[in-house]
């Protein structure tokens, strides 16, 4: 880590809340259900949607903008490279009561590809900074960027240099970077999160070049401790895959990051509150397994955990309301009585 780093000097514009700790946008992972389930365990704690492509939200039949109100604060992320759509798209995102619009220029995949948005437009700073002023002239909530460090080729310090330049002159003073480059062809883009090596030092290099933008940093973090390194050097940190195999680390954020010392929830309290959600939820036509399959990872590490995530894969799919996931807790609670009945016998 670069031990030199300039203090944060960051714009009032630039947050209307505290980005220090955010969930990333996940393709089928962060769903309305998911953050729901994880206003439970963090109050404070930035969340994204899937990303959602301009497409989707001008043409498609379905509601891509729906949220719940318990979600805020929360951050619609857009998928598209056309200035007009982007606008269009960004103001019905703040008519519907999202906090912020973050778009997309870090997704490898074909398909992202092939639709002309993603981490294809790093290789389009212009693009993306039409983008960002056609949006901005359309909201007054702020509009960001997530992007990578690098793809293919263009992978030096420069380039990365350029396109934030270029885009922060266009008005965005908001970055979100995952410290690794993206490889557009050859990688799938599972590989993509794995192959190219992470580089935290060009993220915080580029904190003391641009000290007045907000930047925060994403890949391969998976501790709290690890966001607070981090944030040593940086104004944010954004967590992945972690977030979903282990939701119950972010019990502590709001403590940690966000000086909010309430009652913390235990794991057993978040499975009774959900309840009730899970029930509003299926009288609205959801099935109980698109929110139960979010909890799966709430006893990552703890006695019984396997069979918490055991119970609700095999009945998940039947189940018709929430006492699936009473039922799942008592299972577990069963099997760990259990366990002390046979240690002490």
């Amino acid at each position: 880590m670069i031990q030199n780093s300039v203090p944060c000097q960051v714009s009032k514009d630039a947050i209307r809340f505290n980005r220090a700790l955010s969930i990333a946008p996940m393709l089928d992972w962060t769903d309305r259900h998911y953050r729901y389930f994880m206003r439970k365990i963090t109050r404070h704690t930035l969340l994204y949607t899937e990303m959602v492509t301009t497409g989707a939200i001008l043409f498609g039949k379905g509601d891509y903008l729906g949220f719940n109100q318990e979600e805020h604060p929360v951050a619609l992320q857009l998928g598209g490279s056309d200035p007009a759509d982007m606008a269009e798209c960004a103001r019905r995102a703040e008519q519907r009561g999202y906090d912020e619009v973050n778009i997309n220029v870090g997704c490898p995949s074909d398909r992202v590809q092939n639709g002309r948005f993603g981490a294809c437009l790093m290789a389009e700073p212009d693009t993306v900074a039409a983008c960002v002023t056609a949006m901005q002239k359309a909201i007054d909530i702020p509009v960001t960027v997530k992007c990578r460090i690098g793809i293919d080729d263009m992978d030096e310090y420069t380039h990365l240099d350029d396109f934030i330049r270029r885009v922060a002159d266009a008005g965005c003073d908001t970055f979100i970077i995952h410290a690794r480059k993206a490889w557009l062809q050859g990688l799938s883009p599972k590989e993509n999160r794995e192959i190219p090596p992470l580089m935290y030092d060009r993220v915080h290099l580029l904190k003391q070049h641009f000290p007045h933008l907000h930047l925060s940093i994403n890949g391969g973090i998976k501790t709290l401790l690890d966001a607070q390194l981090h944030l040593q050097y940086l104004d944010g940190v954004m967590i992945g895959r972690e977030a979903y195999a282990n939701p119950y680390m972010f019990a502590e954020s709001d403590r940690l990051l966000f000086a909010d010392q309430h009652d913390i929830l235990s794991r057993e309290d978040i499975v009774r509150a959900m309840v009730p959600y899970v029930n509003e939820q299926v009288s609205k036509g959801a099935r109980v397994w698109h929110i139960a399959r979010h909890m799966l990872g709430l006893f990552q590490g703890q006695p019984g955990g396997r069979i918490w995530r055991r119970f609700l894969s095999e009945n998940g799919s039947q189940a018709v309301d929430g006492q699936l996931l009473l039922q799942a807790l008592a299972c577990r609670q069963e099997s760990l009585e259990k366990s002390r009945h046979t240690e002490v016998g």
